[in-house]
């Protein structure tokens, strides 16, 4: 479900912002990988109707390791998606 939740917030993000903006998108969530999260916004992409560039993927800040080892400390994520149309 939560995965759903964030695929549908993008999703009406990215279907109102204006032509050549810029959206930054995050989860806090260590359920979702950044390989689902990018997953999401990739369908979330497709069901947009719209073409959008992928300008970063951020994740965590040197203040906040992600301890290799402890999947639960790797949580933080985003990307800065611009629209191309």
């Amino acid at each position: 479900g939560a995965l759903r939740g964030y695929k549908d917030i993008n999703l009406q993000a990215m279907k109102v912002l204006a032509p050549g903006g810029t959206l930054f998108t995050a989860s806090c969530s260590h359920h979702l990988s950044r390989g689902l999260f990018f997953e999401m916004l990739q369908e979330a992409v497709g069901d947009s109707g719209r073409r959008f560039a992928l300008r970063a993927f951020t994740g965590q800040p040197v203040d906040h390791p992600e301890i290799i080892g402890i999947p639960e400390t790797g949580y933080l994520k985003g990307a800065v998606l611009e629209s191309m149309d």
